[in-house]
């Protein structure tokens, strides 16, 4: 992995554009209902959040009660997600559906489409499990390595609810 990777362009476009999307969304990301705030958005950080990368973060946003969107990046990847929640609270746990790029330029090793569960604990621990489909490898991607077409698509780290 090349440290050089994260000075491209495209990563600063990247880093940039989630800057942008987390700041705009999250000042539209609470109702108040009763006296009391419901949160609508989280932020998710961890090791293989953002899209499978080594260390990541997922920005997630309710666009209804239990339907959701998200966006990550990390060192080094990025990734997206749609997400239907299991009750109608940024807490509740998930299914999502995921796309994950892992690399970027020579770093490059796989692209990944497919169904996790979320496991969402009632403070902040965070778990996902799931299958993902290989949509292609990169440079990065070792030539002697076997080349499964289903991958296990795994993370675990902290949310907080924003």
């Amino acid at each position: 992995m090349n440290i050089n990777n994260l000075k491209t362009p495209l990563m600063k476009k990247l880093f940039f554009a989630l800057f942008l999307m987390s700041f705009s969304l999250s000042l539209f990301s609470q109702v108040i209902e009763d006296q009391e705030i419901k949160r609508r958005s989280s932020l998710t950080v961890g090791i293989l959040q953002g899209g499978g990368s080594l260390v990541g973060a997922d920005f997630e946003t309710l666009l209804t009660d239990k339907f959701g969107v998200q966006l990550g990046a990390g060192l080094v990847g990025y990734g997206a997600g749609i997400n239907y929640h299991l009750k109608p609270s940024i807490r509740s746990s998930f299914f999502s559906l995921q796309y994950w790029h892992q690399g970027v330029g020579e770093g490059y090793s796989q692209s990944l489409l497919g169904p996790t569960f979320v496991y969402r604990g009632k403070k902040w621990f965070t778990a996902q499990i799931g299958l993902g489909y290989v949509l292609g490898y990169g440079p990065a991607w070792s030539s002697t390595a076997a080349k499964s077409p289903i991958i296990l698509l795994y993370s675990i780290g902290a949310y907080f609810p924003l």
